[in-house]
C-alpha cells in the first residue's frame, strides 16, 4: 500500500484558526509552526497585490476541515 504523503492528508484546523483555519493546517501538517504560516501569508498578500489573498479563499473553501475525531 502507498503511503499518502501530508498534501493527500491536508485539512483546515478547527483548534488553531483565526480566519479559515488554513495556516493553523499547514502548520498541524509541516514542520512550519503556523504563526510563521500566517506571517508569510500577510507578507505576501501585502507584495502580490492580493493575488495571495485570493489563493487563501479557495483554500478557504476548497480544502476541507479536519474533524475532531481524526486527531
Amino acid at each position: 500500500m502507498m503511503e499518502k504523503n501530508w498534501l493527500q492528508n491536508f485539512a483546515r484546523s478547527e483548534e488553531d484558526s483565526w480566519i479559515g483555519g488554513v495556516c493553523g493546517g499547514l502548520g498541524e501538517h509541516t514542520s512550519i509552526p503556523s504563526w510563521t504560516w500566517r506571517l508569510l501569508f500577510v507578507l505576501l498578500v501585502i507584495f502580490s497585490y492580493g493575488i495571495v489573498l485570493f489563493i487563501y479563499i479557495l483554500l478557504w473553501i476548497f480544502v476541507p476541515t479536519k474533524s475532531k475525531t481524526e486527531g
